[in-house]
């Protein structure tokens, strides 16, 4: 009878081919997973707000990671016609989904990672 690694060993021979690196590709990196624990803590921010939050980022990253993020369907993104533009981000039911495993990895990382 073959265990569960074995298994995963067979499903799994390339990485590309893993949950955990699809995972990683589409909303790990520097930023995302800072602007998702952002929302998540703020329920509503604006982009200004985004951009002061996060030191280093640039505001064409933050642009580009919102867009991907909403792209994923994580983001939602609400502008309003009203001049200086107004836009606001929060996270959908997916995006707010992530909070149990996000937290889960933070709680890892500052009992393992310095």
């Amino acid at each position: 009878m073959e265990t569960t690694e074995k298994k995963i060993e067979k499903k799994y021979q390339q990485a590309k081919e893993c949950p955990i690196t699809v995972f990683m590709e589409q909303i790990g990196g520097k930023w995302k997973p800072v602007i998702i624990w952002l929302l998540l803590l703020n329920e509503v921010m604006r982009f200004s707000q985004l951009d002061k939050a996060i030191d280093g980022i640039s505001q064409k990253m933050l642009s580009q990671q919102l867009k991907d993020l909403e792209r994923l369907k994580i983001v939602k993104r609400k502008s309003y016609p009203v001049i200086p533009p107004k836009v606001e981000y929060r996270l959908t039911n997916k995006g707010k989904s992530l909070k149990e495993n996000l937290t889960l990895i933070m709680e890892w990382s500052k009992k393992n990672l310095k």
